[in-house]
């Protein structure tokens, strides 16, 4: 062996195990901290004293928690987000803009499909109250009751109750005046912040198919009462009217625009596409999607907006469905569904409403920094509305999916999903019961709706401001009426009134955008960077210092017990195919002393010096030694040639 090799042997043999070779946790532990950068650990083992070693224990455990606390405290920055609002000026879009008139359809084209409903709905009235409806137009109409021995059709299905606080489980039909029994649970509409001292309420039962389940529905009011319980019948009657019927029954775009005006340029009915919604009739979109161009706006100012003036025709208004007179319009995206009953802002007659707009836009990030969703694709809901995705219709199409499975039917005022109908009595006569107690379910958000569905990350939204005056004025209205009568001439056959109209007017106030934008509060090479310092701090550590506990922690620790096991695992397959191994005969213990019987139980070292001698027995002797065994012999007789150099050296 060269003398190299021979040297690098006996080092390599005289140092001690080491490393992952350690056959030892305590002595991999002990290896580390002599071998590691981390100076803590390394004055742990080196320190003498038994207060210096302790001393540095917890200032090395210190260390390691404020580190961990730390990068706790980091990782949970990571997820943060900085908002940037950012205002920039441009020429900006034209937003999408739909009017509705408040009243649905032209009363005189649906009146015969409601005239035992509108009948039965005065009748409570006159019960209720003790006179009839005033208005000239309906006064030469007859309010003569019910006649004699034909059922009211839609009270006894819902029957009108009045409720007396002093008797409770009882209540008084509003028709027959006689008392009767209600059961199932109560459940008032009013408002929990508004408390109504009334001993007498009014409301309505609903039942399921066997009636054995009932809820009862009171309000403080019997105008709400009323009103809501007109409704509910409305609905009923218009969900079995055709699509196409109910388009011709509601306003044309020709009747409700008199006169358009768009960044100084005229524009008439053409320029608007019809939208037609179940509780608002015929309504028309301005700049709408389906146009070739989007349009745009040149200017800030009213000049350079949309002006429109609006033919309300309160003649033709239902008088139990709506009780206030104007139009409703909506500000939205072009690819966005209006919804008109949710956010819809309410035009006067007579009056010139201006709505200065500024539009800002906010851009979200999604997940890991928030549950906010790009296109609604990841959303288990589907959407029936023929728009993009928004937080409104995820809730709309959940509820209405929900109502075709429990009920059966598809709720009138929402789009129909697939292969559904709208509710009506004949197909489903329970469905108004089912309605209430899963709208109450979804208000209550038992349903799961407000938890699955997700806000979009991106969206436009336009602050609105609105501002009002009387017009005409006096002095113009003697000229400016007649003159919209002549333009109105062909569609309507009579003098307008300043009550008949309105006046719109919508603009960008300014073309200043502003973009609301979030974006990481720390990035993957700052985070990175942060514990780099955290480490550098408390603990002298750097990166391949966090390798080599890696190494040591999670690889030669494990790999430690796992040989350990192993070991013990192949001992005990050894002894369990080891075959058993067969008893020996007794045989005498002493061959020179066959007197000395010994037993099983042996004597202690202690116990053996008081021992009696063994009489009459003969002590063995030592016998002689083979003297050729004494022989001296060398050693090392064929020894290695390069030790005979170093000899000769």
């Amino acid at each position: 062996m060269a003398p190299g090799e021979k040297i690098k042997a006996k080092i390599k043999k005289n140092l001690p195990v080491t490393g992952p070779q350690a056959p030892t946790i305590k002595e991999l532990m002990r290896w580390y901290c002599l071998n590691t950068n981390t100076h803590g650990c390394r004055r742990i083992v080196v320190s003498r004293g038994r207060l210096r070693r302790l001393l540095w224990i917890g200032f090395t455990l210190t260390a390691v928690a404020l580190i961990l606390w730390q990068c706790a405290l980091l990782v949970f920055s990571f997820y943060t987000v900085s908002v940037s609002i950012k205002v920039h000026f441009r020429k900006l879009d034209f937003p999408a803009v739909t009017i509705c008139n408040i009243n649905p359809y032209k009363y005189s084209t649906v009146r015969h499909l409601l005239a035992d409903l509108e009948q039965e709905t005065r009748e409570a009235l006159k019960s209720l109250y003790g006179f009839p409806e005033s208005r000239k137009r309906r006064e030469a109409e007859s309010w003569s009751s019910i006649s004699e021995g034909k059922q009211p059709r839609f009270s006894h299905r819902i029957p009108l109750l009045i409720f007396d606080q002093d008797e409770k489980g009882k209540a008084r039909d509003f028709f027959t005046g006689r008392k009767r029994k209600v059961g199932g649970s109560i459940i008032h509409k009013a408002s929990n912040v508004m408390h109504i001292e009334s001993k007498q309420v009014v409301g309505f039962q609903l039942c399921s198919n066997d009636t054995s389940d009932c809820a009862t529905y009171t309000f403080s009011s019997g105008i709400n009462a009323i009103q809501e319980w007109y409704k509910l019948h409305y609905m009923n009657i218009m969900a079995q009217v055709p699509l196409e019927k109910k388009i011709n029954m509601s306003y044309s775009a020709e009747e409700l625009l008199v006169t358009c005006f768009f960044d100084g340029v005229s524009c008439d009915a053409r320029n608007f596409t019809l939208f037609h919604h179940p509780m608002h009739g015929n309504c028309y979109t301005f700049n709408n999607r389906e146009n070739e161009t989007i349009l745009s706006t040149s200017m800030g100012g009213s000049e350079y907006g949309l002006q429109v003036i609006l033919y309300i025709n309160e003649e033709e208004y239902n008088p139990f469905l709506v009780s206030s007179t104007g139009a409703k319009v909506i500000i939205h995206r072009q690819d966005e569904y209006p919804f008109v009953e949710d956010v819809g802002t309410e035009i006067e007659t007579a009056m010139v409403t201006s709505i200065g707009m500024h539009l800002t836009e906010s851009f979200k990030l999604s997940e890991p920094y928030s549950q906010c969703t790009e296109d609604g694709s990841d959303v288990p809901i589907r959407n029936i509305y023929n728009a993009a995705y928004s937080l409104q219709i995820c809730l709309h199409s959940c509820f209405q999916t929900k109502m075709v499975e429990k009920c059966g039917c598809a709720q009138y005022s929402q789009p129909l999903p697939p292969a559904a109908n709208y509710c009506n009595y004949q197909q489903h006569p329970n469905w108004m019961y089912c309605y209430y107690q899963l709208h109450r379910a979804f208000v209550q958000e038992e349903l799961g709706c407000q938890s699955v569905c997700k806000e979009a990350c991106s969206f436009k939204e336009w602050t609105l401001t609105t501002s009002l005056a009387q017009w005409p004025s006096v002095v113009s209205e003697k000229w400016l009426l007649p003159v919209l009568t002549w333009d109105q001439g062909r569609q309507v056959n009579k003098k307008l009134n300043k009550t008949d109209l309105a006046k719109l007017l919508i603009f960008y106030k300014d073309l200043n955008q502003r973009s609301i934008m979030e974006s990481p509060a720390n990035s993957i090479e700052m985070l990175l960077s942060n514990f780099g310092g955290q480490l550098g701090l408390w603990m002298s550590c750097s990166v391949v210092c966090v390798i080599e506990i890696i190494e040591v922690f999670f690889i030669d620790f494990f790999s430690i017990i796992a040989r350990r096991q192993w070991q013990k695992a192949k001992e005990w397959w050894a002894r369990k195919q080891a075959p058993p191994c067969p008893e020996a005969p007794r045989s005498p213990q002493g061959q020179d002393n066959p007197a000395l019987d010994i037993d099983d139980d042996l004597p202690t070292f202690n116990s053996a010096l008081h021992l009696p001698p063994a009489l009459g027995t003969q002590v063995p002797g030592t016998p002689p030694p083979k003297y050729n065994t004494l022989r001296l012999e060398r050693a090392f007789s064929n020894q290695l040639t390069d030790t005979q150099m170093l000899d000769e050296l």
